[in-house]
């Protein structure tokens, strides 16, 4: 199936959960918050969220500074 991540279609397997796609973008540990459909997917709901063919997904990564 394919989902579009920050505008750029990727194509990922059936079943592929929030958690699965941060492993895969190599961004486990970093500060990033995902917004699926418009809608924010808490961190804490990572492992049970499932794509569905279709979905827009934007990740964003936290930048600190002074």
């Amino acid at each position: 199936m394919q989902i579009i991540v920050n505008g750029e279609q990727r194509d990922v397997s059936d079943g592929l959960t929030a958690e699965q796609l941060v492993n895969e973008m190599d961004i486990t540990g970093k500060r990033i918050a995902m917004e699926v459909n418009l809608e924010i997917v808490p961190r804490s709901h990572y492992a049970e969220h499932i794509f569905n063919d279709g979905d827009k997904v934007e990740i964003v990564h936290a930048v600190g500074g002074g």
